[in-house]
């Protein structure tokens, strides 16, 4: 090895300013990938990174190693456009669950490659396991096999893909790293550029709900994604989405389901449905499907009225091992034993619905981990949720919890009542949908 790709002399000139060769980047994730780094090197770069920052050029050479660093699916043989979406988390975003379905059915292949919940946020993976014997680890034959055949599929991230990620991912967590641009920029695009997807759009949320609190830090993130991946040659468009309340009105594994098939019936909250279609239609524009948003914007309600979303999620369902009577049963999903509803006080209009008081509630519950390795109850969670701007009565209800533990759903409830804010004055719903960047 050239002394210049040493460890120490790389970290030095990360940690003096310098901008990175792709080769000296490369030494890095391939020392995170074999163990060639100890962890003390490894941490001591990602410091020097969060510390110093990256360009862009450096953010591209940073995330195309790390995505070579297992393996890259190739989806030649699926002929339709791929398109896939993502967003950084937040609390009731369950939007993949049926925007894939109604994508598929308007002409695109979406192969979406996501993840569980941790902390507060929740995860998309935990939300389709909570159907029975939804299996979300499929081998990269069957998930190439169904795409094929259906245009649709959604799994969990496999040890073959992007394993650098896991690697620095573990450390920037214990190292006080994980808000830097750069290392998320790579982390997010590593895996899913690696999901053989032909375009990409990005969900970035920022609020009390968010990953991201400041809207300055999220555009600034948001701004990151597409530029690095349009130099990757992924073309990708990002939507700042605001999370201050939760998005719809369940939050919770189970819950979330049955409010995602709302959705393919044409029964969606407005809130959800607003993200929904504005994701679809930079998925269908970008993805050549469409040439305006409007266009595809019909396409898309189309999808719905049509039932040919709904069925796409049925094909889903069954593909992956899934109960799908849960489709018109919902009962079959996980039921908690506890259904208990939170009563307003007084009569007024919902001032404040605060999105990480919600979700610490649900954490509360089991609806979360708070470690990686934790579990979930797929039954808990909150439904009927009230949304800022309505006009509730005195005992009116503002939401109602599932649980499964007597002293949680109390400890819950004592939050909720915290989280939900009545006053006099009437308010107008916050805007949702700040901009689109790319």
């Amino acid at each position: 090895m050239s002394t210049a790709l040493f460890p120490q002399h790389i970290i030095a000139r990360k940690r003096d300013g310098h901008e990175l060769t792709r080769d000296e980047i490369a030494a890095f994730v391939r020392g995170a990938t074999d163990g060639s780094w100890a962890d003390y090197q490894l941490s001591a770069m990602l410091m020097a990174i969060f510390l110093r920052g990256m360009t862009t050029t450096e953010t591209a050479a940073l995330t195309e190693a790390m995505m070579r660093s297992g393996f890259v699916a190739d989806l030649a043989n699926v002929k339709l456009p791929k398109a896939d979406k993502h967003s950084t988390g937040g609390v009731g975003d369950k939007v993949s669950l049926h925007l894939a379905p109604m994508a598929a059915a308007c002409g695109v292949a979406v192969p979406m490659i996501s993840g569980r919940g941790l902390g507060h946020t929740g995860g998309t993976l935990d939300k389709l396991e909570s159907i029975p014997g939804f299996r979300v680890n499929l081998m990269f034959a069957e998930y190439r096999a169904q795409l094929e055949r259906i245009g649709l599929c959604l799994i969990g991230q496999t040890a073959e893909l992007a394993p650098a990620d896991k690697k620095l991912y573990a450390l920037r967590d214990v190292t006080g790293t994980v808000e830097s641009i750069p290392l998320i920029c790579a982390s997010i695009l590593a895996k899913k550029l690696a999901e053989g997807t032909d375009v990409l759009v990005g969900d970035v949320k920022f609020g009390r709900g968010a990953f991201m609190k400041d809207k300055a830090r999220a555009r600034e993130l948001a701004q990151t994604l597409v530029a690095v991946s349009t130099a990757m040659g992924t073309p990708m468009r990002a939507i700042l989405t605001a999370m201050d309340e939760p998005l719809g009105r369940a939050v919770g594994n189970a819950l979330e389901v049955v409010e995602s098939i709302d959705c393919l019936r044409g029964r969606g909250p407005a809130d959800t449905m607003e993200v929904t279609f504005a994701l679809g239609e930079e998925m269908l524009v970008l993805s050549g499907v469409t040439k305006t948003a409007a266009e595809a914007r019909k396409k898309l309600e189309a999808s719905i009225a049509s039932g040919a979303a709904l069925q796409k999620f049925r094909d889903l369902v069954a593909a992956q091992g899934g109960d799908v009577r849960v489709i018109d049963d919902p009962a079959r999903l996980p039921q908690a034993r506890l259904k208990v509803s939170l009563e307003a006080s007084r009569a007024g209009y919902v001032q404040e619905v605060d999105a990480l008081g919600v979700a610490l509630a649900a954490l509360r519950l089991g609806a979360g981990r708070a470690k990686a390795e934790g579990r979930v109850d797929p039954a808990v969670g909150f439904g009927d949720l009230v949304k800022i701007g309505e006009r509730v009565e005195a005992g009116g209800r503002l939401v109602t919890i599932h649980a499964n533990d007597d002293a949680a759903l109390a400890e819950a409830r004592a939050m909720l009542a915290k989280a939900i804010v009545v006053g006099d004055g009437s308010v107008t719903a916050p805007k949702l949908i700040d901009e689109v960047v790319g």
